[in-house]
């Protein structure tokens, strides 16, 4: 365990943002899982809905620093990609 006081916190600063980007990192991935959900059950109408949702929270994923841009948009384009395929 750290023994000056600025380490203490900044141990404890540490924590605090590690379970806040875990919680975003969750949450974005619950929502990707929905939306592949809805595609394989070609459910086009409630999986385009839930694109535009999970777009969003991959935004303020990346907007917050917990993921890089490229791997934001690599997911939001894969999503829609199979959603594209989903409606052709």
């Amino acid at each position: 365990m750290a023994n000056l006081k600025s380490a203490i916190k900044r141990v404890n600063t540490n924590n605090k943002k590690r379970e806040r980007n875990q919680a975003i990192k969750s949450d974005m991935r619950t929502h990707i899982k929905q939306v592949e959900k809805l595609i394989d059950v070609n459910d086009a109408e409630n999986a385009t809905s839930a694109y535009n949702s999970t777009a969003r929270i991959i935004d303020k994923a990346v907007q917050k620093g917990v993921i890089h841009k490229n791997n934001g948009n690599r997911h939001k384009a894969r999503l829609a990609k199979k959603l594209n395929n989903l409606s052709a």
